[in-house]
């Protein structure tokens, strides 16, 4: 779920830096009293996300009078051409708003039909797509919505989820052993410790430590299956680093829990969907 106040706290500065004080080109054109209809279109197939933080977008610029129609919900299955709604307001409120919801929308639907895709490669093992921190500053609720949105988890949501160690904690915290020792003498009982290792040696030193999650760091197919022979069920694994669809389905048959990937969410291409004046 995406919490209404952070929502309309991005809406209000997107449209902030979008009108500023005055949209020439509407405001001079438009008489303040016409309306019209216009429709949200689907121009490629994938899943869509970010219909109803679109709709906020004009009912935030149009608190009274404003009507919409939806047709497709955060999670349907698109086909080009699908009509996912229809919206009734002053015109002046469907030009001002239009790039706005739009920039969302595409967005949004963008990242969960990257997430989407990424399920359906693995579909019939036993890992799970995750996301990560990779988000657009900002923007880092609604990707991770959007993530759940495509059939994906969310790994951790910021630094204060969970304890994870990755290199640099561990060259800079004395080794893994040291680390993991310093922080579970501070941690409450709630907080897991998830290890970034690189290689076999360190998947040791993390199963001696006692780590809840084991990171596999850019390992090979073989690497992460022996990983798993070796891990024995002890620990959760996670493989993450340079994985690509390519990869995917074989990663995921080696017995890893988990599969965390950046992509979905940091290079995702926008989904194509058009508003236009209906009437």
């Amino acid at each position: 779920m995406i919490n209404s106040i952070y929502l309309d706290n991005i809406i209000k500065t997107a449209l902030l830096e979008d009108i500023n004080y005055l949209d020439v080109t509407t405001d001079y054109l438009i008489p303040e009293e016409q309306e019209n209809t216009a429709r949200f279109l689907s121009k490629d197939s994938g899943v869509l996300c970010g219909i109803d933080a679109a709709l906020r977008v004009f009912r935030m610029l149009q608190p009274e009078g404003f009507e919409a129609t939806v047709y497709k919900h955060d999670g349907d299955v698109l086909e080009k051409g699908d009509i996912i709604a229809e919206i009734k307001g002053k015109t002046r409120t469907l030009l001002k708003g239009e790039r706005t919801a739009l920039n969302l929308i595409q967005h949004m639907s963008g990242v969960a039909t990257a997430a989407n895709r990424a399920v359906k490669l693995i579909e019939g093992t036993n890992a799970s797509i995750a996301d990560t921190r990779k988000t657009l500053p900002g923007l880092r609720p609604l990707q991770k919505y959007a993530v759940t949105v495509g059939g994906g988890k969310n790994h951790r949501y910021n630094l204060s989820d969970a304890a994870m160690l990755k290199d640099n904690h561990v060259d800079a915290g004395g080794g893994i052993a040291n680390a993991v020792a310093t922080l579970k003498q501070k941690l409450g009982h709630m907080t897991k410790i998830e290890l970034e290792v690189r290689n076999l040696d360190e998947l040791g030193q993390a199963l001696e430590a006692g780590v809840d999650v084991i990171m596999l760091d850019n390992m090979s197919v073989e690497q992460m299956r022996e990983a798993v022979e070796i891990t024995a069920g002890r620990a959760l694994l996670e493989a993450s680093g340079g994985i690509t669809d390519e990869t995917l389905r074989a990663i995921a048959e080696t017995g890893v829990d988990i599969i965390s990937m950046g992509a979905i969410t940091h290079s995702v291409k926008a989904f194509d969907i058009s508003l236009k004046i209906a009437d």
